[in-house]
Order: structure tokens, then C-alpha cells, then sequence
């Protein structure tokens, strides 16, 4: 492989950004609709897996989506830093549009989770809301050496796996009603492992007060899913990676030392998360981010970080992802679409084209009708908005 020049800006990174926008806007096929209409069918019981978080321990393509697009903000990073400085910024402007930032960030992500509801929701598990919690002290990290990142990355890591080791068990008068999930919950885990079951957790017991700081309809007791607001800390260290491996694409002189350094450190974190999970040290969970989570997934953006690096990059094949570079070039509008506008396109086509345009292969099928017509229409905003070069950016 050649050593070549690197490219101010990487397709393979708007690619990948793109390909993690397209797992997260794929949701409207509804593939678990399917799945029941066909419930003897490997095929859709298969893709339905996939686009589902796993309920507790483990991982499906799914819930690499959210890690995908932090460490992606952590890659992004360096590339800022150098164009701020290119600029001729000073401390205060560049500071300035970083606390900017992180605050629109935050609460775009309640906004977001607060559409249809009597009130706001002043909820922080949001991917947005977590990366702008973060995002100050990344970028703070982004003007130090990388050693200082990697003891930063690990001290995350360690504090955060204290917090919840030395958090005490529920007891045998614990009422777990409060906590919104049953005692013989089949995913609970046990022994050691169960100081990260669901809502019995330190960062449940944090939300339990944080959380009620704010005007609620109701006192908050529990998240259904076990997500947690701390969860934060540990993205930070999903966007520390990204972080490090941003320099490694910005500074590296040689593509094969650095497509081996990355495959390198994706197969190491892969298996330490791994194995830190089945050894029962730290259980893989995403809902909470544990830090064999943050290992386990970062191993993971490591690997596809060099797939489509090599693909993009290096083999300079990046029209095959066309409909991904259009996605990852204007995310925030991506991520925005998504979650906005489906309904007003979906009731526009029962309006205009006919109440159940979505029947025309049958019930089973509906899902994938209508969730098509749902992707094409949003594509085609973004793709407009490429060929004008109108991106939004926060």
C-alpha cells in the first residue's frame, strides 16, 4: 500500500457519519413489524435484532449508533482546531463558540425529547444532550499532548467504575416498584456484576435526585429504559477515542502504520470489553455506558473507522456511498428530519396519495412501505441541500 498524502478532509469520516445517520433514520422500516408478521422467518428476525437495543448485557448493530456518532465528534475535533487556528481566532472567540456550542447541544436534545409532551422534559439521556455535556472538557483535552488524553481516558474510565462498584446492593426490604423493573428480571446479572443492574445502579440513585431539581408533571422515580444522565462521563471517554484517533488521521505520514494502528487498538478494545463483561469485572452495557462498554464499542469505531477508511481513502472508492456522504455531510439536519418530520410526511401521503398507500404489498409488508417513502423524502431534502452546499452546522 503506498504511502500517500492525506486529504484535508477525509471521505471516510463523513461516510461513516453518514452510514451511523442511516442505521438511526432506518428505524422507520420498523423491522420488528415484519418480524411478527412473520414470526418463522430468520431473515427479519435477524434485521429486527439489529435494530433494537438489546435489553440489558450485550450488543446489537443498533446500539453502536450512538457511540458511532460520538467518537465521530471526538475525530472531527482536531480537523476544528487547526481550522480555528487557520483563522486567526483568539482564545475568547474559540472558547466562546465551544461553551456555544455544548449549550445548543444540550438543549436541542430536550427539545427533542420534550416534542408532543405537556411540558419539558428535562431529561439528558438524549445523544445530543450527552455529547454537549461532554463537550467543553473534549475540547479542553484537545490542546494537550496525548499522553495527558490517554490518563485522562483512563481515569474516566476507573472513577466512573468505582462510582458504581462501591454503590450498594438493593437489600431484602428494597422495593422495586421504585425502580421500575421486577427482582427476578431475567437480566439482571449477578453477583459482583450486579452493581450495574437496571435502576439499582449509582447513576439511578443521582437521577432519582437530579432529575426532580427540574418542573416535572410527575416525581421522577425511574427511567424505563435504565438510561441515566451520568452517562455522560463515560461518552466522554467514547469521544476521547475519537479524539486520539482524529490526530492519528490528521498527523499520520504513513496509511499503512496508521490503518495497522487502528486496527491495533479496535481489536484490543474489542476484547477487553469482552472479556471484562464475561468476567463479570464490569458487565457490557450501553444504556448506562459502562466503561466495558466505552472499551467494547470503541473497539468497534476503531474497526469501522479503518474499513471505511481503506475503502474511502485509500482505494478512493467513496461513490459507492454516495447516499452516505450526502447524510454524513449534513448531520444535524439528518439527525433534526428524523425526528420531526415523519409524521407530516407520513399524514401528507394518507392525505394525497391515499390513507393506506403503505397496504399495497399487504400488512406484513406496511412497515417497509411506508418507512421507504419516509427515507426517500427525507433524502431528497438532503440531497437538495448538498448540491446547494447549505449544511447546518451548530
Amino acid at each position: 500500500m503506498p504511502n500517500i498524502p492525506l486529504p484535508t478532509r477525509l471521505a471516510s469520516v463523513d461516510i461513516y457519519r453518514g452510514f451511523v445517520m442511516f442505521l438511526m433514520m432506518a428505524e422507520v422500516w420498523e423491522f420488528g413489524h415484519v418480524a411478527k408478521a412473520f414470526p418463522d422467518s430468520g431473515f427479519w428476525a435477524f434485521l429486527h435484532f439489529h435494530q433494537s437495543h438489546v435489553p440489558w448485557v450485550g450488543c446489537s448493530l443498533h446500539d453502536l449508533i450512538q457511540p458511532s456518532f460520538s467518537f465521530l465528534v471526538g475525530v472531527a475535533l482536531p480537523y476544528s482546531l487547526a481550522s480555528r487556528q487557520a483563522s486567526g481566532q483568539n482564545n475568547w472567540q474559540v472558547w466562546g463558540h465551544t461553551f456555544r456550542r455544548a449549550l445548543i447541544l444540550i438543549l436541542l436534545g430536550i427539545f427533542l425529547r420534550s416534542m408532543y409532551a405537556k411540558q419539558t422534559n428535562f431529561t439528558f439521556e438524549d445523544t445530543l444532550t450527552q455529547i454537549g455535556l461532554g463537550y467543553v472538557f473534549l475540547f479542553a483535552l484537545g490542546w494537550v499532548k496525548e499522553r495527558w488524553q490517554w490518563i485522562a481516558f483512563a481515569g474516566i474510565l476507573l472513577a466512573y467504575w468505582a462510582l458504581f462498584a462501591l454503590y450498594s446492593l438493593p437489600g431484602p426490604d428494597f422495593n422495586w416498584a421504585e425502580a421500575g423493573v421486577a427482582a427476578d428480571w431475567p437480566h439482571h446479572a449477578q453477583g459482583f456484576a450486579a452493581h450495574w443492574n437496571k435502576n439499582t445502579n449509582a447513576a439511578w440513585a443521582f437521577d432519582r435526585w437530579f432529575l426532580n431539581l427540574f418542573p416535572r408533571e410527575n416525581v421522577f422515580r425511574f427511567n424505563g429504559g435504565g438510561y441515566a444522565t451520568l452517562s455522560f462521563i463515560p461518552t466522554l471517554g467514547t469521544m476521547i477515542l475519537g479524539l486520539i484517533a482524529g490526530q492519528w488521521l490528521r498527523t499520520a505520514e504513513s496509511t499503512r502504520l496508521l490503518l495497522r494502528k487502528l486496527l491495533l487498538f479496535g481489536v484490543a478494545f474489542l476484547a477487553t470489553g469482552f472479556l471484562l463483561s464475561i468476567l463479570g469485572i464490569c458487565p457490557n452495557v450501553k444504556r448506562i455506558w459502562t466503561p466495558s462498554w466505552t472499551l467494547f464499542s470503541g473497539g468497534w469505531c476503531f474497526l469501522l473507522l479503518a474499513g471505511f477508511y481503506y475503502v474511502a481513502d485509500l482505494k478512493h472508492q467513496g461513490s459507492w456511498f454516495y447516499v452516505f456522504k450526502v447524510l454524513g455531510m449534513n448531520s444535524i439536519a439528518a439527525y433534526l428530519l428524523a425526528h420531526t418530520v415523519i409524521g407530516f410526511i407520513d399524514s401528507s401521503f394518507r392525505i394525497n396519495v391515499h390513507p393506506q398507500y403503505d397496504m399495497i404489498f399487504g400488512e406484513g409488508y406496511r412497515t417497509l412501505v411506508s418507512g421507504t417513502v419516509l427515507l426517500t423524502m427525507q433524502f431528497l431534502v438532503l440531497n437538495w441541500m448538498y448540491r446547494k452546499r447549505i449544511f447546518v452546522k451548530i
